[in-house]
Formats: C-alpha cells, sequence, structure tokens
C-alpha cells in the first residue's frame, strides 16, 4: 500500500536534504558496518525529531524492512492515527554509494517511477546500532531528522540515556526528543 499522507521513520528521505553538515560544521559519523540482514524484520519507533511527516502518528509506530535478492531494502512503515486507524506507507532503501559505509543508506517513498530523480531519495544513516541489534539510531548529516528504534515496544531507561548520552557527542539537540506511545 502506497499513502502519500502516511509516514515513518524513513518518510524522511523524500524531501530530506542531501548530505552535508549540521551548522557546527562537525561530520556526522554512522557505525561502520551493518548486517542488512540481521537488520531487517520489524522495528518500534521509541523516539523522534517532531517533524512534518509523522503529524497524523499519535503511536504505535513500527518499521519493517525487508532485505531484497537485488540488495535493496523494501520498507513499509505504520502508524496510528488520532482517530484509531492505521497508516501505513511503502518505500525503498538502498547503499548511497559503492564507497561510502553500507550504513550511510538512502530511502524514498515516492513511486518507483521516478526513482531515477536524485531528489526523491534522502539520506538514512545509521548512527547508532546495539551489537546484539536490539535497538538502533537513524539520523541525517544535517541533525534535522532524529529517530531512536527498538525491536521491542519499550526500552529501559538506561539503554535510553546512554544512546542520548552519545547523541549529544554527535551534537545533536536532545531536548528536540518526543517519545513515541506505543502502548495503550
Amino acid at each position: 500500500m502506497f499513502v502519500l499522507s502516511a509516514s515513518l521513520p524513513l518518510l524522511l528521505a523524500t524531501f530530506a536534504p542531501q548530505g552535508g553538515t549540521d551548522s557546527s560544521g562537525a561530520p556526522l559519523e554512522v557505525v561502520p558496518d551493518v548486517d542488512l540482514a540481521r537488520y531487517a524484520g520489524t522495528w518500534y519507533e521509541i523516539a523522534r525529531f517532531p517533524n512534518r511527516f509523522q503529524k497524523q502518528c499519535m503511536g504505535y509506530v513500527t518499521a519493517t524492512y525487508t532485505l531484497l535478492e537485488d540488495g535493496q531494502i523494501k520498507v513499509v512503515n505504520r502508524c496510528r492515527t488520532e482517530e484509531g486507524s492505521f497508516e501505513e506507507v511503502e518505500g525503498q532503501a538502498r547503499r548511497k554509494s559503492d564507497t561510502d559505509p553500507l550504513t550511510k543508506l538512502q530511502v524514498r517513498f515516492a513511486p518507483a517511477f521516478l526513482s531515477f530523480l536524485p531528489f526523491v531519495w534522502g539520506d538514512y544513516w545509521i548512527i547508532d546500532l546495539a551489537s546484539d541489534y536490539s535497538y538502533a539510531v537513524i539520523g541525517e548529516p544535517d541533525r534535522k531528522y532524529l529517530w531512536i528504534l527498538s525491536r521491542s515496544p519499550g526500552m529501559d531507561d538506561a539503554v535510553y540515556g546512554r544512546i542520548l548520552a552519545r547523541l549529544r557527542e554527535q551534537q545533536y539537540d536532545i531536548s528536540r526528543l518526543v517519545r513515541t506511545k506505543q502502548g495503550p
């Protein structure tokens, strides 16, 4: 299903800036590598920077990634709206370039026939990842967008605190983070 009005962690890619750094000039660091087969599956949004793409999302936010035979990734983002219905959007992720680490991905939610247009692809960088793949943190070079994801609907406060400390080191304004409601 493709719903233009719905969006979740990866929908930022359709409109996100293509590279660069934040106003401090410090480059955003990504994790050195990712096993995309282990990364595949469903992730629950724990927190995010508010954004126009998710303003209709009131909770139960998930992103499901499926590794495709060609090395690309099918992306299905889902959330519950204020009315209680669920919205879903499907997209595709790919490696940013052959020379960049595999943790620098790009994603698009525009129709496939527009894939040749560079501006429909946006940065999706894995900037923190648990060794057991229990959580991931997604950002982009300008630090305008940020998502904390988990394999479960909740996250231990101590783990969340350590993630926030690392985000501060990466010069993110963590005061902008909003926790996502995943339960009733």
